[in-house]
């Protein structure tokens, strides 16, 4: 099929090169604009930006598709169909119309449960037991449209944001892919008013540990949000970015080390750290953290 393809993080670049290796014309792709990032606040293009250009692939990235020159650009394209994959921008419905087929969406979730922006992280802060994908036809509303293919994985104790992002992602490849070569004979099926819920944006306010707070509570924040924007803390006046944890046996006063080995005592219960990062350092797993940075028992973590 001639396609246009939507998208801007590294999720989506799985699905770009998935659909390039089963043999479909990508026409354009459409992206998230370069904006400032690190610390010279350098323009830094989108992952798939980058991607796309390394394919030789004809890139834009405008800042909005609601412009008459924009539709129109869009509709010259003369698409079969469009593919989304978190491309960040709202489609108008002169959009939507515009390629053959339509436009379809591979989103991170087992709709109509957690619509929105960040449906992996909500899903683990949650205590989802499953998540999955949905191949979906666009609709003008948000995440709302009919379910073409859908596939389930289950959640363990071990998944963060991460692990779940890469699963996902490599289900969602491999779905769209199915999808396209099957549209004749597959049935769009409306979801089901009950069980909806909404993956609202990550807030950085949520990333700082309550740890008065269950200890299923802090560990699913920890899992949830890593590796970003990362769940912290403070010891000893720096923060403490914290990236693996487990549930283990312990009681104590919220934030306390119950032992030289990184169990921490939550408001219930408490969590074992797996891999931590200090500040101005790298990612370390609990022995070589502790080797340079101990945490003794008794310290008090979030003071």
């Amino acid at each position: 099929m001639r396609l246009v393809f939507m998208g801007t993080p590294e999720f989506s670049v799985t699905v770009l090169d998935a659909l390039i290796d089963a043999g479909h014309e990508i026409v354009s792709v459409y992206t998230q604009p370069p904006r400032p990032a690190g610390r010279g606040k350098k323009d830094r293009p989108t992952p798939v930006h980058l991607a796309a250009e390394a394919m030789g692939l004809d890139v834009r990235h405008p800042r909005s598709l609601r412009g008459q020159e924009e539709r129109e650009a869009f509709a010259d394209l003369n698409a079969d169909a469009a593919v989304v994959v978190a491309y960040g921008l709202i489609l108008p419905q002169a959009v939507l119309d515009a390629p053959r087929l339509g436009c379809f969406n591979i989103h991170a979730s087992l709709l109509p449960r957690w619509r929105g922006a960040a449906p992996i992280q909500r899903a683990i802060m949650a205590g989802d037991a499953e998540s999955g994908v949905c191949i979906m036809q666009m609709e003008a509303g948000l995440d709302t449209g009919p379910v073409l293919m859908r596939e389930a994985t289950p959640l363990t104790p071990h998944d963060t944001a991460a692990t779940l992002h890469d699963r996902l992602a490599d289900i969602g490849a491999r779905l769209m892919v199915d999808a396209l070569a099957r549209l004749p004979d597959l049935t769009p099926a409306p979801q089901p008013e009950d069980g909806v819920t909404y993956a609202a944006k990550i807030d950085k306010a949520e990333a700082r540990i309550d740890w008065t707070r269950p200890a299923i509570e802090v560990d699913r924040q920890i899992r949830g949000l890593s590796p970003f924007p990362g769940a912290w803390t403070t010891h000893g006046g720096k923060r403490l970015k914290l990236h693996l944890s487990a549930l283990t046996d312990g009681h104590g006063s919220p934030g306390t080390a119950l032992d030289d080995a990184l169990t921490i005592a939550c408001g219930d219960g408490a969590i074992r750290l797996i891999r931590l990062q200090r500040e101005g350092r790298g990612v370390q797993d609990a022995d070589e953290f502790l080797r340079g940075h101990p945490i003794c028992t008794a310290d008090r973590l979030g003071e």
